[in-house]
């Protein structure tokens, strides 16, 4: 498959209305981000199932609630750092504390965002995965942003979903659906094992790729669930690696993946040490995501040197053996200024 073919257009502008078409109980929910949230097709085909409620995204959390009591499915789209960190209290005592089916997206995950720290979903995950009842999704590829609408709307209570918009990159068949709380094992091996999460996985596979061809055996599971967390291949995989285990996601290393493997480390005695790759008690300003993300050693590159640090050895690795990685989607193309 070619790099052109590998990719998908706007798979959530599109998807979105055929998943609705087949739930006349779902709703498309924005906070005035209707195009910016690739809800544009779907409320021109269903303007009664499309509602814009200005930006007031407490109001809109709490009308989603009320939404949810009535029997609809709200999915409740903007921006990550906005459908969380503004609206924490009203989730949780409108969404959470009743166990409603809200289905929250948060567009623009971590520091991929070119709008700087305002809009930069960096805790987005730690927060969401402390309040009781909620699940915790960060979709990777086209394939788990065509599939996880389907999936969130048969699963309990309210939902949680970090994706990207525009042209996004497909790593993982469309015969295999995104299944919530169960990971994808994407390579078996013994000496290392690397979780990744979210957009972040293209990144991981790039270094894996070219650890294995210096001569290392690396497994690298993708973990698209972040809460709950419990699938038994999670523990299995950090028992396996005799070097450690590297995780690597596109939010600060607290509360995020790297936190939830350390708990599951934990939790389960096993002896293993733990590289965390993520943002580090920092913000971002804004800037193109692979400035950023190289920057804050947050790429494949980064990867690599972790697991030269766990061999003890480096593995004459430069930059330009990895390969590109390009999140190409991350500024609306239809608006010169839009975020």
């Amino acid at each position: 498959m070619s790099e052109s073919e590998n990719y998908v257009l706007r798979p959530h502008h599109s998807n979105f209305p055929r998943f609705a078409a087949a739930h006349p109980d779902v709703y498309g929910v924005t906070a005035d981000l209707t195009r910016p949230c690739e809800l544009g097709l779907f409320r021109d085909l269903y303007p009664e199932r499309c509602i814009s409620l200005g930006m007031a995204e407490q109001n809109m959390i709490g009308f989603a609630g009320g939404m949810a009591r009535e029997g609809l499915i709200p999915y409740v789209h903007t921006f990550g750092v906005f459908t969380t960190r503004r609206v924490i209290d009203q989730i949780e005592m409108a969404v959470a504390y009743p166990n409603l089916p809200v289905k929250m997206l948060g567009f623009l995950p971590g520091i991929i965002s070119p709008g700087g720290a305002t809009h930069h979903a960096i805790d987005d995950v730690s927060l969401m995965r402390s309040i009781p009842n909620m699940t915790v999704i960060d979709a990777g590829d086209a394939t788990e942003i065509e599939s996880v609408l389907e999936a969130a709307y048969h699963h309990p209570g309210p939902v949680y979903i970090r994706m990207n918009r525009g042209r996004m990159r497909r790593l993982f068949p469309t015969d295999e659906p995104l299944q919530i709380d169960r990971v994808r094992r994407l390579s078996a091996g013994e000496d290392l094992t690397v979780f990744s999460s979210g957009l972040i996985t293209e990144h991981a596979i790039r270094a894996v790729e070219v650890l294995k061809e210096r001569g290392l055996s690396v497994e690298h599971v993708h973990i698209s669930t972040l809460k709950p967390f419990n699938d038994p291949q999670i523990a299995d995989s950090l028992r396996r690696g005799r070097l450690g285990a590297i995780s690597i996601e596109n939010h600060l290393i607290t509360g995020g993946l790297g936190s939830a493997l350390a708990e599951k480390i934990a939790d389960e005695g096993i002896g293993t040490k733990l590289v965390r790759i993520g943002l580090r008690d920092t913000y971002a300003h804004g800037a193109d995501p692979e400035y950023l993300l190289r920057l804050h050693e947050m790429d494949a590159l980064a990867v690599v040197r972790a697991a030269e640090d766990l061999l003890g050895d480096r593995l004459g690795v430069d930059p330009e053996d990895l390969g590109a990685v390009g999140f190409e989607s991350t500024r609306a193309s239809y608006r010169a200024d839009a975020l």
